[in-house]
């Protein structure tokens, strides 16, 4: 009975050198894809903000407008 032949070190020492590149590669898309979120974060949090103040504003428009015409209704067309 032949036992299988087992890996030379040739071969061994190419798949590492493979694993090696692959690693380094998933790690420099794992920076751009980390980077990628913390831009859209950024964006997230300046449009929430950007939302509070015209909310804001919008609320301050309604406080002054007299209590009838908020009570009146709207004709639709």
């Amino acid at each position: 009975m032949a036992l299988p032949e087992a890996p030379n070190l040739d071969q061994i020492a190419d798949r590492v050198e493979r694993l090696l590149l692959r690693h380094a590669e998933l790690q420099r898309t794992n920076a751009l894809l980390s980077q990628q979120v913390s831009a859209l974060e950024r964006e997230r949090d300046s449009l929430k903000s950007r939302l509070n103040a015209a909310r804001s504003r919008v609320d301050a428009l309604l406080e002054r407008l007299p209590t009838a015409v908020l009570n009146t209704p709207h004709e639709t067309n």
